[in-house]
């Protein structure tokens, strides 16, 4: 396992003081690889309490420019990057942050190209993207690759957040048969409230990689941001699923390497 720098203890010192944390987690968030989709609102904070908790190396995916109706949520931009391809502010902004953290900015959408290269370089994904088509295919790959995926969206005020680990809890499709209407870009959105589900979907992985304390496994958790009502609602994996049921055309041909249990677990 990796060994930390006299500056990076100094640096993560306070989170090592958690019960259950220490050093050993440290390390294991170091030495972690995170895919991070729709570097937004969402999935670009959720990237930056990522970076400030010491995971060594962060992929960054989003295509598209920086619009000024961004600027009321993207706390990695600048004013001055509209126009401009915003994943590359992104990793510009993180890489001041944390210097110590490995950024690497993909400009492009999740397509069926990309997916499982993608998947595949990393240890576990964050799906914070716009849009149910890349929500899918990411949600497809991680399966067919047994790598974990938080699974994050908000529309307006409401949102929800779940931890998936193929073969051992439901997966996307298991969980949205039919999915919410909720893929059109001119969506309502508080800064706030895409902050706030951001950092629920950072503090996530970090339980994930770390295993220092339990993440939503086989849980969906919904929030009314307007009456600030949380629940967690029990969830179950459908056999029959396309995506990870008994049946599913990839279940078969899975290499031996592929674990099914949550990354804390590993030495």
């Amino acid at each position: 396992m990796v060994n930390l720098t006299p500056t990076e203890l100094e640096r993560y010192s306070r989170q090592m003081m958690l019960p259950n944390f220490g050093e050993l987690a440290q390390k294991r968030l170091k030495s972690a690889t995170v895919l991070v989709t729709g570097v937004g609102g969402l999935g670009g904070t959720a990237a930056l309490y990522l970076a400030v908790a010491g995971v060594g190396r962060l992929i960054l995916v989003r295509g598209g420019d920086l619009r000024l109706d961004d600027m009321n949520r993207q706390v990695l931009m600048t004013d001055d990057w509209v126009g401009k391809p915003r994943v590359f502010k992104a990793q510009e902004t993180l890489q001041a942050i944390n210097p110590d953290v490995q950024i690497e900015a993909v400009h492009d959408y999740i397509t069926p190209e990309n997916v499982d290269s993608l998947v595949q370089s990393a240890d576990m994904a964050l799906d914070c993207a716009h849009n149910f088509t890349e929500r899918n295919l990411l949600n497809e790959a991680c399966v067919r690759w047994r790598k974990p995926m938080v699974e994050a969206a908000m529309d307006g005020m409401e949102a929800y957040l779940t931890t998936i680990i193929p073969g051992v809890t439901p997966c996307l499709s298991c969980l949205f048969p039919e999915k919410p209407d909720w893929d059109r870009r001119g969506f309502s959105v508080i800064g706030a409230v895409s902050g706030t589900l951001a950092c629920l979907t950072a503090l996530e992985a970090v339980k994930l990689i770390t295993g220092f304390s339990q993440p939503l496994l086989s849980q969906l958790l919904t929030i009314d941001f307007t009456r600030m009502e949380f629940a967690k609602r029990r969830s179950q994996r459908d056999r029959s699923c396309a995506v990870c049921g008994n049946n599913a055309p990839w279940r078969y041909v899975q290499s031996q390497d592929m674990e099914t249990t949550s990354m804390g677990t590993r030495d």
